[in-house]
C-alpha cells in the first residue's frame, strides 16, 4: 500500500495582491479562518505568510503570525509551517523574524537564488485597490530572490539546529536539489527531508511534466529513502501537477498562494475548496490522506508542544 498523501495548503502567500481576488485572506482573522477551513478539508500542513491587515502587503511582523497561529492552534492540531521566504524584497532578517520568534515545527527554506518574475501579472489588471500592488509586481522585472549559500547556512543553523525546526525545502529548479544535497553533506541537516518541487514560476523550472519527472528522478538519486517529496505548481497548472505527483507516489500542495483558481476562469472561493478538490482527485486514485500526526511522524517533527504559541 502507498503511504497516505500529505496535503499542504498555503492560504495567502506573498505573491498575489488584493486586487486579484476578493477571496485572498488578508487579516489575521481571515488567515486563521482560511487555515482552519483547509485543515478541516484535509490539509495536514498549513504554510503561513502574514499580510498587513490594512493594505494586504506581505508583512514580516511576528505579532501578526502569533495572532493567527494562536487561533489556529486553539482549534486544530494541523502542522503550522512558517515561511522564511516572506515577501519579495524583504531582507533575510525580516524573513526570519517570525520563525525565530515562534519556533515552529516546520518552516520553508528556498534552496537557491533565482530571478522571480511576477511582473507579467500587472498587465492583467488596471483598477488597483492599493498603490503598492503594481509597483510590487513591476519591481520583479529587475529582481533576484536572494538565497545564497551563506543565507542557507544561517537559516539551517539558527532555525534548524537552534530551534529544532524542520524544513519544507522549496526547490524551483534542478540546481536547488544539488544545493540541498550540499547542505546535507556538510552535516547540518538530519533526515527525513521534505522536498517541495516548485513549477511554473518565471525564473524557475517551467510547468512541464518532463521537468517534474526529471527532478523526481534526480531527487531519488540524491536523497533515496531519506526524504519525502511534494509538488506545487503555479496558476492553472496547480491541480494537474498535484495529481501527477500523487500518481508518482508524492505529496501535494495547494492554496491561494500558488493559484487563485479552482477551474478554468473561475476563482476559488476558499482554500478549503482547493483542498477538497485535490483530496477528491487523490482519493479517486486509491490513496488515503495523511493526518497531521501522520505527517509529524513521517517528517520527524518536534511536536506542537514545542511551538511558542
Amino acid at each position: 500500500m502507498s503511504k497516505p498523501v500529505i496535503i499542504t495548503c498555503a492560504p495567502t502567500g506573498g505573491i498575489h495582491t488584493p486586487t486579484m481576488s476578493p477571496y485572498l485572506p488578508i487579516t489575521p482573522a481571515q488567515i486563521a479562518e482560511a487555515s482552519l477551513g483547509a485543515a478541516e478539508a484535509g490539509a495536514a500542513i498549513i504554510h503561513l505568510h502574514a499580510r498587513n491587515p490594512e493594505t494586504g502587503r506581505p508583512d514580516p511582523r511576528p505579532e501578526l503570525f502569533r495572532e493567527f497561529m494562536t487561533t489556529i492552534s486553539e482549534s486544530s492540531d494541523v502542522v503550522m509551517n512558517v515561511s522564511t521566504g516572506g515577501g519579495l524584497g524583504m531582507t533575510l532578517d525580516e524573513r526570519l523574524r517570525a520563525a525565530l520568534d515562534v519556533s515552529p515545527e516546520m518552516a520553508s527554506l528556498n534552496v537557491g537564488s533565482l530571478n522571480f518574475g511576477i511582473f507579467p501579472m500587472a498587465a492583467k489588471y488596471s483598477d488597483w485597490q492599493h498603490p503598492w500592488e503594481p509597483e510590487f509586481l513591476e519591481m520583479t522585472r529587475d529582481f533576484i530572490f536572494k538565497n545564497t549559500f551563506a543565507d542557507l547556512e544561517r537559516i539551517v543553523k539558527e532555525l534548524g539546529q537552534g530551534h529544532g525546526t524542520k524544513f519544507e525545502f522549496e526547490c524551483y529548479d534542478l540546481g536547488h536539489l544539488y544545493n540541498l544535497a550540499w547542505l546535507i553533506d556538510q552535516g547540518w541537516l538530519e533526515p527525513p527531508f521534505f522536498v517541495q518541487m516548485v513549477f511554473g514560476i518565471l525564473g524557475g523550472a517551467g510547468a512541464d511534466l518532463n521537468n517534474l519527472q526529471h527532478m523526481h528522478t534526480i531527487a531519488e538519486k540524491l536523497f533515496g529513502a531519506s526524504y519525502e517529496w511534494s509538488v506545487l505548481a503555479a496558476g492553472r497548472h496547480q491541480m494537474p501537477f498535484a495529481t501527477s505527483a500523487a500518481m508518482l507516489g508524492g505529496n501535494v500542495r495547494v492554496g491561494l498562494e500558488d493559484s487563485l483558481w479552482i477551474g478554468p476562469g473561475k476563482l476559488a472561493a476558499s482554500n478549503a475548496d482547493q483542498v477538497t478538490k485535490i483530496r477528491g482527485l487523490v482519493e479517486s486514485l486509491g490513496h488515503t490522506i495523511a493526518t497531521p500526526d501522520e505527517a509529524r511522524e513521517r517528517l520527524g517533527l518536534k511536536g506542537r508542544e514545542h511551538v511558542k504559541v
